[in-house]
């Protein structure tokens, strides 16, 4: 029996103290983000393409349009944003820089709220690590951020036959150690910017390359709480090399990196705001 009351697990409801501090969130980040170049944009609910944007596809919930065409709720919002400013939207502006606010939705009855910021054609990843930096100084938030870069994780399963991508999705170190090779022992327990060099002397050129993007974001970043995690895999389809992570104990408060959709490169982030308005009120 379904009481009147209740509401299906996993959806949310905000209501005084946490409706504020909801609002107060998107009004943050919308300003700051509004200083820096970007418009909004608000995407439909439902989708033809999400299929693309998710790694497991039993995560999307299914309907159909009045021709039979599957539909499915939005479970992600990055490339259809991209997508629709492409192909839709592509002549009639040359804005390059946008942001939304808005919940994505996944089986059974999922619902996450996001501030989603992605600049289209652009390669630099502190380009918009560093204003969602600015999004929790303005709200007082020190978490910390991970960064790392998905590239690695391939190139290594590619050098040796005995480690799978899921080795990575499930941080098995174990596994890495058990190889018994000393610069792969070093890059497991690679953290901070200057261990960086003295492992860049040692690693094969393809993993050489990649670590020397990590560093140069580092450079650029503008916070100083920071760790690098460079055996670190992400679930989402698209991301493709350098990524981060703000979290807070084992709280995740954004993520982003670059990505490609077709042939464009851009770059980033989704602020989960659920979890800031969790801490926030506490």
């Amino acid at each position: 029996m379904i009481l009147e009351h209740e509401i299906p697990n996993g959806s949310k409801l905000y209501f005084g103290n946490s409706a504020k501090i909801k609002r107060k969130i998107e009004n943050i980040a919308s300003d700051i983000l509004d200083s820096n170049g970007f418009e909004e944009i608000v995407t439909p609910v439902f989708s033809y393409h999400q299929h693309l944007s998710i790694a497991d596809d039993k995560e999307l919930i299914r309907v159909n349009d009045a021709q039979n065409n599957a539909l499915s709720l939005r479970a992600d919002s990055t490339i259809d944003v991209v997508r629709i400013i492409e192909k839709r939207l592509g002549s009639n502006t040359e804005q390059k820089k946008w942001f939304y606010i808005q919940p994505v939705l996944r089986y059974p009855t999922e619902e996450q709220y996001q501030v989603g910021v992605e600049f289209m054609g652009e390669k630099k990843l502190s380009s918009v690590m560093n204003i969602a930096v600015d999004i929790f100084d303005k709200l007082e938030v020190k978490p910390l951020v991970q960064i790392s870069n998905i590239k690695i994780p391939k190139l290594l399963v590619e050098m040796f036959d005995e480690l799978s991508i899921d080795d990575f999705r499930h941080i098995n170190i174990e596994k890495f150690l058990s190889l018994k090779v000393d610069w792969l022992e070093k890059l497991v327990y690679l953290q901070y910017v200057e261990q960086i060099d003295e492992l860049i002397a040692i690693v094969p050129e393809a993993i050489k390359t990649e670590l020397i993007k990590i560093k140069e974001l580092c450079s650029e970043m503008a916070c100083e709480n920071s760790v690098i995690a460079p055996m670190y895999y992400a679930k989402m389809l698209y991301y493709d090399e350098l990524f981060f992570r703000v979290i807070d104990k084992n709280e995740v408060f954004a993520r982003g990196g670059r990505y490609k959709s077709e042939e464009l490169t851009s770059v980033g982030f989704a602020i989960y705001t659920d979890a800031l308005c969790d801490t926030l009120s506490k």
